[in-house]
């Protein structure tokens, strides 16, 4: 017991408390300098024009369509990667990662490449049902799906695997069937897990640019999402798009620190 205490009570090594304190230092000067070059005098004012509120409106539709999407597709592909071994299981989950390591705008070409009316899969859509995603609110859920998805994938998918698989085999031995046991077992377990999965996502797609840029285009309105409005008012009007960066950044640190506690330090 006294070498537990003691262990616990001993002095950091500086060297690692300096290295800990130099990386939050690098965290925080750019979100002080955007704090230290808002005009706030004026920032009620560039946060109400109707180009700010139609760009916020866009990003917060967008952004949980996006997560709801996620959850929806993600939650299937992460149980069966999780569960099932089934042959190239391994060239999925790498395909599931690519849009964690491919540049946005990269994955803005590879998306034209296959929705564009010309595209592989785009043609049928636009022939067929008359969709054409790039240029639309719905080709813009689909570049921030793309890019949110894995976040979910990753998330769930690793909850699934460290789940005590005991819990469920002791429901299948009283008679549970699979459906009431995931319900009843399985889901409580990794509720944690799937809530952080889908903040994540969110968080992700709500400040994503450049695969909305590259597929669906810059139409104030319409496509225009938050971080898209921020890039076009930089030069001509900074103190707009400072305020509208603060925005942002203020929706994300309020939703992230209010489930920090709840859900994400439990997942």
């Amino acid at each position: 017991m006294s070498e537990v205490v003691a262990r616990t009570t001993r002095r950091p090594p500086l060297a690692v408390v300096g290295a800990a304190t130099l990386t939050v230092v690098f965290f925080a000067l750019p979100l002080l300098g955007l704090l230290q070059r808002a005009a706030w005098s004026s920032l009620w004012t560039d946060l109400t024009t109707p180009e700010a509120l139609s760009a916020l409106r866009l990003s917060l539709v967008c952004s949980l369509s996006a997560t709801a999407l996620s959850v929806l597709l993600g939650f299937p592909l992460a149980w069966t990667l999780a569960r099932i071994a089934f042959p190239g299981k391994a060239l999925v989950r790498a395909l599931v990662l690519v849009p964690l390591v491919l540049p946005p705008v990269v994955g803005g070409v590879a998306l034209v490449s296959a929705f564009s009316p010309g595209g592989a899969a785009g043609r049928y859509l636009f022939d067929w049902f008359g969709v054409q995603l790039p240029s639309s609110t719905t080709g813009v859920i689909v570049a921030e799906t793309f890019v949110a998805l894995p976040f979910f994938v990753i998330t769930v998918e690793a909850a699934l695997r460290s789940m005590d698989s005991r819990f469920e085999d002791v429901a299948a031995t009283l008679g549970a069937g699979r459906w009431y046991t995931f319900r009843r077992v399985s889901l409580p377990l990794i509720v944690p897990s799937v809530v952080a999965g889908a903040v994540l996502s969110w968080a992700r797609a709500l400040g994503e640019f450049g695969a909305t840029i590259t597929f669906a285009g810059r139409i104030e309105g319409t496509t225009e999402t938050l971080p898209l409005a921020i890039y076009r008012l930089l030069d001509r009007r900074p103190d707009t798009a400072v305020a509208m960066s603060l925005a942002l950044l203020a929706i994300s640190l309020v939703v992230l620190v209010a489930l920090r506690g709840r859900w994400l330090e439990r997942a």
